[in-house]
């Protein structure tokens, strides 16, 4: 025993078993977020029962879809308000998805399996995904035009599923005309606005030029209220195009709701569907989520602006902390005279590595923000105070400070790899003639490559998931604008912009409706892990490349 204690053969099974437990729990959770996540947009059955309320009650009608289920105790369930059975010990409760929250105010709601009468499945049941107050279920009664009504039973099914496309394809205009479109305009005027001011606020300029320049402001900008004014007469024809159609629903309660077609989403039978038609459902579903902008506080839509600010700060971060990490390496490693200067700025160096996010978050934001930010205003942008331009949050000081955060791996990393390449290369380069810089920028350099690549893969998956910083420096709830668009100059760094960690914090934490949220919330962190990952493989496949291409015998 003593010699197999001392040979190390258990250290090496219990690192195993350790590297193994991690692998599971990893998998375990990535499985977990999977399941939870996507799960929530395949089409669910929805059920209808009778629930009793009491005795001498009558019956409450029900229908919704099972969110999930739950045991419990009888006397947790008593202490919670809810009426058990004597002489029962557990009690299984379900979680109803009711929708209808403009109607009953709730539309999640724990019922008592022995209280729910028998399950049934109408085939005629109808889900609408609505642009506001979520989900709709009941029952089409009615499908009218302007009031009139077209078709009723089945002739209302046949012309609202008709008509569908159409109104949705009429809303997706709207939303172009008005999301961009519109946008770009005020943008154009805005700019005019500040143009004008700065030309009142010129006193170098004779009354003359100002006149003129202050005429040419002018015209430009009646010629941007006419464009202003076509487009919202061609919104306001659609959105009447729209708004003539309309849907006479039945609620659980037996009450007709009227519905306009301008805020429905998307609509199913989720009973009457066979399982092509799910699983056609389920991508376009799980394509509008990726591809559409976030509704109703973020419990419903998309998260196409989050991952679209996500990257696009990752790209700028990186562009940023690589030279400066590889420089301070390469400075530290091959110029600086050792001693005890050096050592304290590698230990500091070290050190800032285990600073917390949220100390690089103050930093930045009074640093970049107010500092430079604010100095950026005053110098360039003062037409346009008190109304910050580059003084508020925005996504180039966002970048920043993660490149800030990120730093000292870059330079750790690098540095590891350049002292592990052999000083015979270096002896040897020297000898046949080169200069220490041509040694160093032609050999060294390139040789390191795959170190420096690494401490990028590792500030990248660090930076991505980072929140607490960028809730100071950049991150908003809902961002009005992507930071890049048509306009010039195209990529506008100092909007505020959306982020996948702080959706997810807000979506979990800060909804008002948590229930609805939650399947989000695993779908978001899904979303999230796998563009890490993506963002991860496509820098191990550069590392990669330049390892084969600078392989030499002293790898």
């Amino acid at each position: 025993m003593n010699n197999w204690f001392k040979s190390g053969t258990p250290w090496v099974w219990l690192n195993a078993g350790a590297v193994s437990i991690s692998l599971v729990m990893v998998v375990g959770l990535l499985l977990m977020i999977a399941v939870n996540g996507l799960g929530h947009f395949w089409p669910q059955a929805v059920i209808e029962f009778e629930h009793r309320t009491g005795e001498g009650a009558e019956p409450e009608r029900v229908i919704g879809e099972v969110s999930r289920s739950e045991t419990m105790t009888a006397a947790a369930m008593r202490e919670a308000g809810y009426e058990v059975p004597e002489g029962q010990d557990v009690v299984v409760r379900h979680l109803v998805k009711r929708g209808n929250r403009d109607v009953t105010g709730r539309d999640f709601v724990w019922y008592i399996e022995d209280a729910m009468g028998e399950w049934r499945y109408p085939e005629d049941i109808l889900v609408l995904e609505r642009t506001t107050w979520g989900d709709f279920f009941g029952y089409l009664r009615e499908f009218r035009s302007n009031g009139e009504v077209i078709g009723e039973g089945r002739a209302a099914r046949d012309a609202f599923e008709t008509r569908l496309p159409e109104s949705l394809a009429i809303t997706r205009e709207i939303q172009q005309i008005e999301r961009f479109d519109i946008g770009n305009v005020n943008f154009q005027m805005e700019q005019l606005r500040l143009q004008r001011r700065a030309l009142e606020r010129n006193p170098e300029l004779a009354d003359a030029e100002r006149e003129e320049r202050l005429a040419e402001l002018t015209a430009q900008r009646d010629e941007l209220q006419a464009q202003y004014r076509e487009l919202e007469s061609r919104r306001n024809e659609l959105r009447s195009q729209v708004r003539g159609f309309s849907l006479l629903m039945e609620t659980m309660e037996g009450e007709t709701r009227e519905i306009s077609m301008a805020d429905v989403v998307s609509a199913w039978y989720p009973n009457d569907m066979s399982v092509a038609q799910k699983m056609g459902h389920y991508v376009r579903s799980f394509w509008d989520f990726i591809s559409g902008f976030p509704r109703e506080a973020n419990t419903e839509g998309g998260i196409l602006p989050a991952i679209f600010g996500t990257v696009l700060m990752v790209i700028i971060m990186s562009i940023v902390v690589t030279p400066f990490g590889v420089l301070a390496a390469i400075y530290l490693r091959e110029y600086a005279r050792q001693g005890p200067l050096v050592r304290t700025i590698r230990i500091s160096v070290n050190n800032l590595a285990g600073v917390p996010s949220i100390v690089f978050g103050v930093f930045g934001l009074g640093f970049f923000v107010y500092f430079v930010g604010g100095g950026i205003d005053r110098m360039f942008y003062a037409d346009a105070l008190p109304a910050p331009t580059f003084g508020g949050p925005a996504i180039i000081w966002a970048s920043l400070t993660l490149a800030l955060l990120t730093l000292p791996v870059v330079i750790v990393s690098t540095e590891e790899g350049l002292t592990r390449i052999p000083s015979t290369i270096r002896q040897g380069s020297l000898a046949l003639g080169a200069t220490k810089a041509e040694t160093l920028w032609r050999i060294i350099v390139p040789l390191s490559a795959p170190a420096m690549m690494t401490g990028l893969i590792l500030a990248v998956a660090r930076a991505a998931g980072e929140v607490a910083p960028l809730m100071l420096v950049g991150v908003v709830k809902l961002a009005p604008s992507l930071p890049v668009d048509s306009n010039f100059p195209y990529l506008h760094l100092d909007r505020a912009f959306m982020h996948l960690g702080f959706h997810i914090f807000d979506v979990g934490f800060q909804s008002p409706n948590v229930e609805a949220g939650r399947p989000l919330v695993y779908a978001t962190a899904l979303i999230l892990v796998l563009l890490i990952i993506v963002l991860n493989v496509t820098a191990i496949s550069i590392r990669n490349h330049l390892r084969e291409k600078y392989k030499s015998d002293s790898d």
